[in-house]
Order: C-alpha cells, then sequence, then structure tokens
C-alpha cells in the first residue's frame, strides 16, 4: 500500500505537470515541467524523500525497459533516419563537446572560488 501511495504521488506530480504544460505558453516539455516540481517539493519539503523514495528507486531499477519501444521505433525506421545520419552526427558531437566544455568551465571556475575562500579563511 505504502508503495502505491508513493507512486500515485508521483503521478500527481506528473499530472501537474502536465496541466503547467497546456497552461503556460513556453516550448517546454512536461516532463522537464515534473522535474522542476519535484526538486521544488523535495527542497521545500513540500514532498518527504521518503514519501516517494521506494517507487523513486523501482522506476530507476526498470528504466532500461522503459526504452525498449523507442528502440524498436527507432529500428522500424531506420531507413528514414539513415539519410538524417550526418546531421544527427554532427549535431550530437558538437553538442556534447559543448556541453562538456561548459561544464568544465563551470567546475573550474567553482573550484577556484573555493579555493579563494579557503584561503581567505586561512589567513
Amino acid at each position: 500500500m505504502k508503495f502505491i501511495r508513493q507512486l500515485c504521488i508521483i503521478l500527481l506530480v506528473s499530472f501537474l505537470a502536465e496541466i503547467l504544460e497546456r497552461i503556460i505558453p513556453l516550448p517546454i516539455a512536461a516532463s522537464v515541467y515534473g522535474l522542476v516540481l519535484m526538486l521544488a517539493g523535495l527542497i521545500t519539503h513540500i514532498i518527504p524523500l521518503a514519501q516517494v523514495e521506494g517507487a523513486g528507486n523501482f522506476l530507476v531499477e526498470v528504466m532500461a525497459v522503459m526504452f525498449i519501444a523507442p528502440t524498436v521505433g527507432i529500428i522500424v525506421a531506420v531507413e528514414e533516419l539513415a539519410q538524417l545520419a550526418l546531421p544527427l552526427l554532427v549535431v550530437s558531437t558538437v553538442g556534447t563537446l559543448l556541453v562538456m566544455v561548459v561544464t568544465g568551465r563551470v567546475t573550474q571556475y567553482m573550484i577556484r572560488k573555493r579555493t579563494k575562500e579557503n584561503e581567505g579563511n586561512f589567513q
């Protein structure tokens, strides 16, 4: 019964996210709204972690199964996707490199900032 209640809380957050997607005229997916709502709920303790942890862990464990249908769809449409292979490869490569560079720079900045703060505390 506890697991069902946890799953219902997650589904309620997903439902609220779907409503937000329809109300707010921005090109943002409902799943993104759901993640933001869940994060806000967990940070503010409106949703205690213990009330969603079990169902969340289960969903993470079965996530691989959720990718079977999209993978089959890609296999079925492989001929159509073959025409887009080069653009998809370029966009994926450039996007990945861009994310890696930006993440590295931000991390270096934060490490340097923390190091300077710690040096100031010791003097």
